[in-house]
């Protein structure tokens, strides 16, 4: 987004654009301005407008874990042994390209990442942690934690009444 762009806060009808996209992004144009109460060119105009100030950052397809080969899910926190930029970058270099990595955060407390990882099964998570994530340089140690039951999973976020 260029640094000139002129951000208007977000209002009723854009806070519902938002709602609305966020429950189901194949919405069409003329489905979505008679849902918001708008005709469709201000409509377009408007998802437009989100897009281009970054509220709408991109549209994905959810995909179903279990039916392609991915039902465990495991959460890993991973200490480094050094917490120096140059150990935070090659750390974050290498988990950018293990696919199996859905999620990777930086935390504060009493280790250094959280991932979140998707594979077939234990035996796959063995071989991952360890011909992959544990031979990291800089891996210092790892505890798994594996996900018995997703009591909540979603992409959702919270789009509040009013922004400030």
């Amino acid at each position: 987004m260029d640094q000139r762009t002129q951000i208007r806060p977000l209002d009723l009808v854009d806070r519902m654009i938002l709602r609305e996209l966020q429950a189901n992004a194949r919405l069409s144009n003329v489905e979505l301005s008679r849902r918001v109460n708008l005709s469709p060119t201000p409509c377009l105009e408007r998802v437009r407008r989100l897009e281009r100030e970054g509220y709408i950052s991109d549209y994905v397809a959810l995909l179903e874990p279990t039916k392609l080969g991915s039902a465990l899910l495991i959460f890993v926190e991973i200490t480094l042994d050094q917490t120096t930029e140059k150990a935070f970058g090659h750390f974050k270099e290498s988990v950018l390209g293990l696919p199996e990595v859905l999620e990777c955060h930086m935390v504060a407390g009493g280790f250094d990442y959280l991932v979140k990882v998707r594979v077939s099964d234990m035996a796959e998570y063995r071989q991952f942690l360890g011909e992959r994530l544990a031979e990291i340089p800089g891996v210092r140690q790892t505890h798994t934690y594996v996900v018995m039951e997703e009591v909540k999973s979603t992409t959702f976020i919270r789009v509040p009444d009013t922004v400030s």
